[in-house]
C-alpha cells in the first residue's frame, strides 16, 4: 500500500511521506518541493496568466477560477513561498471587495460573503500574506459566528441562524491556517465553539434527530472545493491533533466501511464544473486512500496501514 502510494504524483509522495512514514523533515521537505515542477502541481502552475490570475477569472468558473486552483495548489502541498502562487493569492486579495473586512469576489453579490471570505484568509495564510486586510477579515469571520458555534453563509443574505457545514468547515480551516501562521488576532477559542458545532452533529448528523443531514457528507471526492463530507471533517480534527472524541466515532466507521477489500479506498464522482485535468479515474484512489489513512492512524493512535 505504501509503496502504491509513493509511487503516485509527488503531491502524494511527499504527503505519505509525512503521515505514514518515519522520514526525516529533509526528506520530506525535498519530495514537497517537486510539486512546483513537476506533476500536477507544476501542469497547474503552467496555466497560470500574464497577469498572476488563472483562467483569466477570480472565482468563477468554478474549478478553474484563480481561487479555486489556488486551493488546489494548497492542498497538493504546493511550497508557501513560490512566487507564482503568491502573485495569484495578491491579485484575488486585491480584487475583492471589502465591508468592514469582509470580502467578496462574486460578481451577483452585492454584500461580503462568509465563505470567500474564509478560503481567502486561508489562501493568505498558506501563501504568506501578511497585512492589515488579513486581520481584518478573519475579525470578519468572528463577528459572525453563530450561536451555535458555526457559521453560515446565508447568515448575512437571509438570516440564517444555523451553522452551515459547508461554510463552517472553511471558516475552520481559515482559522486554523491563520494561528498556524502567526496571526495577530486571537482564534482559539472561536476554533474551540466551531469544533464543538460538529461534534453536537456527530459530525455529519442533525443534532435534533439523529438523521444523516445530506448522504453526498459520506462520500469524499478530491478535491473537496467548497462542500463539506465525513472525511474532510474528520481531517480537521486530525490536522489539529485532536482528542478522539467518542461523538466522531460514526464518521471514522463511514470512513472504514468506504475501505475495499484490497484495503483501498475508491475514486468519489467530482463535483459539476470545469477542471483542468482529471487528477484519477475510476478504481482505486490515491488520494481518497492517503487521506482516510492519514485519519485512521490519528484515530487509532498507530499505524493504520
Amino acid at each position: 500500500m505504501l509503496d502504491w502510494l509513493l509511487a503516485g504524483d509527488p503531491s502524494i509522495r511527499w504527503q505519505a511521506l509525512d503521515a505514514l512514514t518515519s522520514a526525516a523533515p529533509e526528506e520530506v521537505a525535498s519530495a514537497r518541493a517537486t510539486v512546483a515542477h513537476e506533476g500536477w502541481g507544476a501542469r497547474l502552475l503552467a496555466e497560470q496568466d500574464d497577469d498572476g490570475r488563472w483562467a483569466g477569472a477570480l472565482y468563477s468558473p468554478k474549478w478553474t477560477s484563480t481561487t479555486y486552483t489556488l486551493l488546489l495548489l494548497e492542498r497538493l502541498g504546493l511550497p508557501s513561498d513560490d512566487p507564482r502562487a503568491q502573485r495569484g493569492c495578491a491579485v484575488v486579495w486585491d480584487a475583492a471587495s471589502r465591508w468592514d473586512g469582509g470580502l467578496n469576489l462574486a460578481l451577483s453579490l452585492r454584500e461580503p460573503e462568509v465563505c470567500i471570505t474564509g478560503l481567502l484568509v486561508h489562501l493568505a495564510a498558506r501563501f504568506g500574506r501578511r497585512d492589515e486586510r488579513v486581520d481584518d477579515a478573519v475579525r470578519f469571520l468572528l463577528a459572525h459566528q453563530l450561536g451555535d458555534g458555526g457559521w453560515n453563509c446565508e447568515s448575512i443574505r437571509r438570516g440564517s441562524r444555523h451553522g452551515s457545514f459547508h461554510t463552517s468547515i472553511i471558516v475552520l480551516e481559515a482559522l486554523t491556517a491563520y494561528a498556524a501562521a502567526d496571526g495577530a488576532v486571537p482564534v482559539e477559542d472561536p476554533l474551540a465553539r466551531g469544533r464543538e458545532f460538529f461534534l453536537a452533529h456527530s459530525l455529519y448528523r442533525s443534532h435534533r434527530t439523529g438523521e444523516v443531514i445530506d448522504r453526498s457528507f459520506t462520500r469524499f471526492p478530491f478535491p473537496p472545493q467548497w462542500h463539506f463530507d465525513v472525511l474532510r471533517g474528520l481531517e480537521h480534527f486530525a490536522a489539529v491533533g485532536a482528542a478522539t472524541d467518542p461523538r466522531l466515532e460514526d464518521a471514522v466507521s463511514v470512513v472504514r466501511s468506504a475501505r475495499r477489500p484490497d484495503g483501498r479506498w475508491p475514486v468519489h464522482r467530482g463535483y459539476p464544473g470545469r477542471e483542468w485535468f482529471r487528477m484519477e479515474q475510476r478504481g482505486p484512489s490515491r488520494w481518497a486512500t492517503l487521506r482516510a489513512l492519514r485519519v485512521l492512524r490519528w484515530w487509532d493512535g498507530s499505524d493504520a496501514r
